[in-house]
């Protein structure tokens, strides 16, 4: 108890790692439950394009459209030369090939036609937490951890966890085991988040966590117990630092003196 009095820094340490440990478990139906949510979605899923998506078209024998890149306009449509505006938005790279084809049987015989996708703007997937910041390495330009960086990143239909922790980082302080995943939606019924220990994940090869992401997810990732106590800290000593920063700035400037001084000499 003395020892407690005297340091009272290991009360808040020893909450927040409870809090972190007891807070942030997933169970086995917790998953199972947040893959059956869009079970329908998941086991078959197929980009769906919309405002502004880019997609090229590829027709060997209709030199008008062939190697033809379109933006998804605001009205949802493309616009191609002897065929006019085609409304593609909310269709898939298939469904899409298949209308320009009928449209162009009345004045090609048997026409060959294939979509894709080349820019992923019209969905995106959410990063958060103690992930990399705009510099690529978590920390701020005062050399102090950031407390949470948000990016959105495109969403390709293809998109797992491990795929956008892997382009996005993790700071150092970034609690990998306790890695969240938030399926937001309006209807509370609908929302789901489990927890997804990615540590475990590449040590083992159990890849039975990496989900397959949806539109809007957030995958958030905490500090460590360590980590949220420095960034209290840190709080705590922000309005102190142009302070202290002015305090160091002569004696940084004198050791840079007598160090050129020294060269010369």
């Amino acid at each position: 108890m003395k020892l407690l009095r005297r340091n009272p820094w290991l009360i808040v340490l020893g909450l927040a790692c409870l809090m972190f440990a007891t807070g942030c478990q997933s169970k086995h139906h917790d998953i199972v439950s947040f893959l059956k949510a869009h079970e329908h979605e998941v086991s078959a899923i197929e980009y769906r394009v919309g405002i502004p998506d880019v997609i090229e078209i590829s027709a060997p024998q209709v030199l008008e459209i062939d190697r033809v890149r379109q933006t998804i306009r605001p009205d949802g449509k493309i616009a191609l030369r002897l065929l006019g505006p085609v409304k593609v938005v909310g269709m898939t790279e298939k469904e899409i090939a298949a209308k320009i084809t009928r449209l162009l049987e009345p004045y090609y015989e048997d026409p060959k036609v294939q979509v894709r996708v080349t820019r992923h703007l019209s969905k995106r997937i959410y990063l958060a937490g103690q992930v990399m910041g705009g510099n690529g390495n978590g920390m701020n330009q005062g050399g102090g951890v950031v407390a949470d960086n948000w990016t959105a990143m495109p969403y390709t239909g293809r998109d797992t966890v491990l795929d956008v922790l892997a382009n996005g980082g993790m700071s150092f302080i970034a609690w990998r085991n306790k890695v969240q995943v938030i399926r937001s939606s309006p209807q509370e019924e609908e929302r789901r988040k489990i927890v997804v220990d990615i540590d475990r994940m590449i040590r083992t090869g159990d890849t039975s966590q990496n989900v397959l992401l949806q539109p809007n997810d957030i995958v958030l990732v905490p500090p460590t117990p360590l980590g949220w106590l420095g960034l209290r800290v840190q709080e705590v000593l922000f309005p102190f630092q142009p302070v202290i920063q002015a305090y160091n700035t002569p004696a940084n400037l004198i050791d840079s003196t007598e160090e050129y001084q020294n060269e010369d000499d």
